[in-house]
């Protein structure tokens, strides 16, 4: 199966925020490329929130381009076999934390959002990801920081998507 079947597949089966999934199918349906970053018109990414529920905290990187505190993600790429495999690959990646398990139920919210040129509007799609107890973070040369915040620190230090992001997670732990 390709990357854009299994997000065809992804979306159809998520059954929140219908309005919005059906805005990613469509663009998917006139975007055959909508997976890639060569998509000017926009493109799904994948992205996760690094979790620590034992302690009552997550993970955010402090975005070298976009200088905001996030959860980990970014583009597919030609060795992604699904989107849950893409997000959980950029959670690795950007974390450095190996052996982070993804939270199941498949995708915790959709994003999308504007990004400066040349990409145009990111269709994000949401994971949360478990780090296990003692886990300990690397800093990745995407970002200017890592850090770890407890849940009630997030509010003030990142903006409402990952608040809405964090909320979800938590609904579903």
């Amino acid at each position: 199966m390709s990357l854009y079947d299994d997000a065809v597949l992804v979306l159809k089966g998520y059954e929140d925020q219908e309005e919005l999934r059906q805005a990613y199918l469509d663009h998917l349906e006139a975007h055959p490329d909508g997976i890639w970053k060569a998509c000017t018109a926009g493109h799904i990414t994948a992205s996760a929130l690094v979790i620590d529920p034992e302690h009552g905290r997550v993970l955010l990187t402090l975005h070298k381009k976009l200088r905001m505190w996030l959860q980990m993600g970014g583009h597919c790429e030609p060795e992604d076999v699904s989107l849950q495999g893409a997000a959980l690959r950029e959670a690795t990646e950007e974390s450095g934390i190996a052996g982070l398990t993804l939270l199941h139920g498949g995708p915790v919210r959709l994003d999308r959002h504007p990004i400066p040129p040349p990409c145009n509007c990111h269709f994000d799609v949401q994971y949360a990801v478990v780090a296990a107890p003692g886990a300990v973070q690397e800093i990745s040369d995407e970002s200017l920081d890592l850090r770890w915040f407890a849940y009630d620190e997030v509010a003030a230090v990142a903006d409402a998507s990952v608040v809405r992001l964090l909320e979800a997670t938590r609904a579903r732990l």
